[in-house]
This record gives C-alpha cells, structure tokens and sequence, in this order.
C-alpha cells in the first residue's frame, strides 16, 4: 500500500499544517529569519521538539572538512529547510539532499515562503538515492 511507505507521515502533516498555518497569518514578503522564528514557535504548539540551527559535520575520506547549519531538525527525524525566493531551485534541492547526505536523516522538508501560495518539496533520502 502506497501510504504505508511515508516514512514519518503524521509527523510530517503536522509540520506541513504548521507550515501553512505561518503561511497563511503572514503571507509572502518576510525574511526567512521572521518565517523560521514563526515555524519553531508554531511547532512548538503543537509539543513538538525543534532543534534550530542544528550543527552537522562534513568528513572526506575521514577528514573533517567544516560543518554547516541546518535550519531547523524536528523530532531528531525530520529536516526543515525554509527559503523565501521566488521559485526552488535545483541548487536548493542539492542543498537539501546534501544534508540528508551527509546525516543520519532521511526526511527532508524544503519550504518556500517567497510566494503567494506556500510552496514546498517532500524529500526522502537513502543510500541508493543519488
């Protein structure tokens, strides 16, 4: 059965609901900074764990090379990323499926609020995906 494979599909309809409800009481034309202050405070509403700004390491070959920053991690299952542009971006779902990577995550949000309507993208990530 087709929904049985939605890895985290009630977390990942509570997020979404969360995310229109920030859509719909602000509307395009913030910052991405007002919309990620507005997501954790909506999804802790919802008694969720939100980790911001989440630390992750990069290795080659054993080597550290830096880390960067993801946006938001809910539940320690799901990746937030939030952007406000005017339309995603192969570069943005690189971005996205580079932190699934290079994580232990397999679940990946990427969400536009630069548009009229809420746009986002339901990423899935496992070792035979490229």
């Amino acid at each position: 059965m087709m929904n049985d494979k939605l890895l985290y599909k009630e977390l990942t309809q509570k997020i979404i609901g969360a995310l229109y409800e920030v859509h719909k009481n602000l509307g395009p034309g913030l910052t991405e900074v007002m919309y990620h202050r507005a997501v954790l405070y909506e999804l802790g509403l919802l008694g969720l764990k939100v980790d911001t700004e989440k630390e992750s390491i990069v290795y080659y070959k054993g080597k550290k090379l830096g880390s960067y920053k993801m946006d938001i991690v809910v539940e320690d299952k799901i990746v937030l990323e939030i952007k406000v542009v005017n339309r995603l971006e192969p570069i943005h779902i690189a971005q996205l499926l580079s932190y699934l990577k290079t994580t232990k995550y397999k679940v990946g949000l990427l969400v536009n609020f630069g548009k009229e309507n809420l746009e986002f993208k339901r990423f899935i990530y496992n070792n035979n995906h490229q």
